[in-house]
């Protein structure tokens, strides 16, 4: 609890470049909370009281109790609408103060990771006598993206992919998700409209954020990920945790403004308003979180391994966590034309904060016996999404254009060894 540590969420914030005053802000507003629910509760009990007596009283003692019982109901209504003033207080504070932080994640912003590993030797194309091509460029040579007629239909940073650039990303997201299920996830196909309370309960702040496409007339928020839907996908309820985990793997289309974003992101699909993406989604118990953390990122590896990419992994800084996550780390796959790494996955602990939003709970069994109810962990993690076609694409390029097939991959496609 927060009220009980308040050092630790003072440190957390800190480490996150967030504001510390909102711990304070937030213990005031609790302890004001408090202290109008006990008024109201008291005046409340008066009012029985009184009540009781007007309904013994005759006469005169009676038209006076009444008075007496008719300014005991005002201060009533007025102690019930403080209190629920400073509930709605306390409750705007706590959706404003991010996810405590996780033991021994580095501090500071984008460029303060720390780098947990690099797998792979990016490839010498001046040794091979030829200059890469980004991936647009190998895509429209190879008919795979339309980027021109994307804008036409739809606008900047729309596209189609036509050809076997459907292919591959449809092939993509098959082995993702064989590779999901074989690990016991739970194929979900989810929608990708969902209710203000689902959006804010899962951690994105409704009110604020400039990447979320909103839906005025029906009050419906477009998903940026399929996690948000399946975090909502047991809101208030009590789950069944003791045969393990529960393991979802989410296949949702997804969109972002993708505001701010210009350079070299704003051509071809690196960063786009519209995506596939294959999301890993976990509930579990707290003492098993960090083991399913684990997990995720291993099998993230495995489908950049199956890929043949160079990649990095790091252990992402606390100031660009995001509101939910306590933990996060991004695999990172290099693009030989930036000549540097580029997200494409990343897996996120979020510990109890949006079970906590959402009300997802479990019931402990003591001793045999079912005992009282505790939020659930949950976690996160991107298993394949369009994003990965730049990476393919650009590294397994030849000197006339066409596109090698990473082995794992060719399957998927029929058979296909090179994309011409």
């Amino acid at each position: 609890m927060l009220t009980d540590n308040p050092e630790m969420y003072r440190a957390s914030q800190r480490a996150r470049g967030a504001d510390e005053a909102l711990i304070d802000q937030l213990i005031e507003a609790d302890s004001a909370r408090r202290e109008t629910i006990s008024t109201y509760e008291r005046l409340r009990a008066e009012q029985n009281a009184f009540s009781k007596k007007v309904g013994a009283a005759k006469g005169e003692e009676r038209a006076a109790l009444l008075a007496e019982v008719k300014e005991l109901a005002a201060s009533v209504k007025a102690a019930q609408a403080a209190s629920d003033e400073a509930a709605a207080k306390c409750t705007s504070l706590q959706r404003s103060i991010p996810n405590l932080i996780a033991d021994g994640i580095p501090s500071g912003g984008e460029d303060d990771f720390a780098l947990v590993k690099t797998v792979g030797t990016p490839r010498d194309f001046a040794a091979e006598g030829f200059e890469p091509l980004d991936h647009l460029q190998i895509a429209e040579k190879l008919g795979a993206i339309d980027m021109e007629r994307g804008a036409k239909v739809s606008g900047s940073r729309f596209y189609f992919l036509k050809g076997i650039g459907a292919r591959l990303e449809i092939a993509m997201m098959n082995m993702a998700l064989d590779l999901a299920v074989e690990r016991g996830f739970i194929p979900m196909i989810t929608p990708t409209l969902v209710r203000p309370e689902t959006m804010q309960g899962t951690g994105f702040d409704v009110e604020h954020d400039d990447e979320i496409y909103k839906l005025e007339r029906d009050d419906l928020y477009l998903v940026g990920t399929s996690e948000v839907a399946l975090a909502g996908y047991h809101a208030n309820e009590i789950m069944d945790l003791t045969d393990g985990p529960i393991r979802y793997a989410g296949w949702s289309s997804c969109y972002r403004r993708e505001a701010g974003s210009a350079g070299k992101d704003t051509r071809g699909i690196i960063r786009v308003h519209q995506f596939n993406k294959l999301e890993m989604f976990i509930y579990t118990t707290v003492e098993e979180a960090a083991g399913e953390h684990e997990r995720l990122l291993a099998m993230e590896e495995e489908m950049l391994g199956r890929m043949e990419l160079p990649y990095r992994v790091i252990d992402t800084a606390a100031g660009d966590l995001g509101m939910s996550a306590a933990r996060k780390f991004d695999c990172e796959a290099w693009v030989p034309t930036q000549e540097t790494f580029r997200e494409l996955t990343s897996t996120s602990n979020c510990t109890t904060f949006q079970s906590r939003r959402l009300n997802i709970r479990e019931r402990e069994v003591v001793d045999g016996k079912p005992g009282k109810t505790r939020a659930v962990a949950t976690l996160n993690g991107t298993l394949a999404t369009t994003r990965w076609i730049v990476a393919i694409l650009e590294n397994h390029q030849n000197a006339d254009g066409t596109v090698n097939v990473p082995k794992a991959l060719q399957p998927y496609l029929g058979g296909l060894k090179i994309m011409k």
